[in-house]
């Protein structure tokens, strides 16, 4: 850790460890947490088709996912059930799949993708990651009243002669870019369990919800500190390694 070569991955991480948790719990609250997946699998497919157009992969990842959820209320109210995050998601693997499947280029990178190799952060993804987490906080800091709102009581808005819609697509923005933004270091599957997990193991324990809040967190940068030292020390890919020491605590508190 005294060098950049861990040093700088293990920043960019534990950014990313900080903000997934408690947006996870936003999602979790919506019954949304499909959504997670679905971004990272479109985020994955945006970054495959940018790198075989010759654009910058973190570009077309996040544009990708800016649109899958800024679109998703256009056809959410006729796809009930989490249609609208299956349909994402499969549409995003398949495509995914296929470029790394068909174009040389794109194979190294689907597997850095899928596979989550946080290790190969650099310069650039940390500034990001430091940029992107405190203005993603402070949205969501900005979207909760509301959020709480309408899940507790869906006629306020009704009734004080407010719009829902704002609030709804603020935070579809904002999930689906943090989720793209992770997807690009952690991996697809890394950053679905940062999401899912703690919020889930939280949600069964905590007694209000500043209290979920923060056990999501805790759980999060819990796993995310062992995952990172682990799969140093077994030199394994980080997302994998992540996983398995999630559903392991969630094994364990569940």
């Amino acid at each position: 850790m005294s060098t950049e070569l861990f040093l700088i991955p293990f920043l960019t991480g534990l950014g990313l460890a900080i903000l997934l948790p408690l947006l996870g719990c936003y999602l979790r609250l919506r019954d949304e947490w499909l959504a997670a997946l679905a971004y990272s699998h479109v985020a994955a497919a945006g970054a495959l088709v940018a790198l075989v157009g010759g654009l910058p992969p973190a570009a077309g990842g996040i544009a990708a996912a800016a649109l899958a959820g800024a679109g998703k209320r256009l056809f959410a109210a006729r796809l009930t059930g989490g249609a609208a995050y299956a349909l994402l998601l499969l549409g995003g693997w398949s495509v995914a799949v296929l470029l790394a499947a068909n174009q040389p280029q794109a194979e190294r990178l689907g597997h850095a993708l899928f596979d989550g190799q946080l290790y190969f952060a650099g310069r650039e993804e940390l500034w990001l990651v430091a940029l992107s987490v405190p203005l993603a906080l402070g949205l969501l800091r900005l979207l909760s009243r509301h959020l709480l709102l309408a899940h507790t009581y869906p006629d306020f808005f009704r009734i004080r002669g407010l719009r829902a819609w704002p609030t709804q697509i603020g935070f579809d923005l904002l999930a689906a870019l943090a989720l793209a933004l992770a997807t690009m270091s952690l991996g697809v599957m890394g950053a679905f369990a940062l999401v899912f997990i703690p919020p889930w193991l939280a949600f069964r324990r905590a007694k209000n919800w500043r209290g979920g809040l923060l056990s999501s967190l805790l759980i999060g940068l819990a796993a995310y500190l062992a995952a990172f030292a682990v799969a140093l020390w077994l030199d394994q890919p980080f997302g994998p390694i992540l996983a398995m020491m999630l559903v392991a605590l969630g094994l364990v508190v569940a």
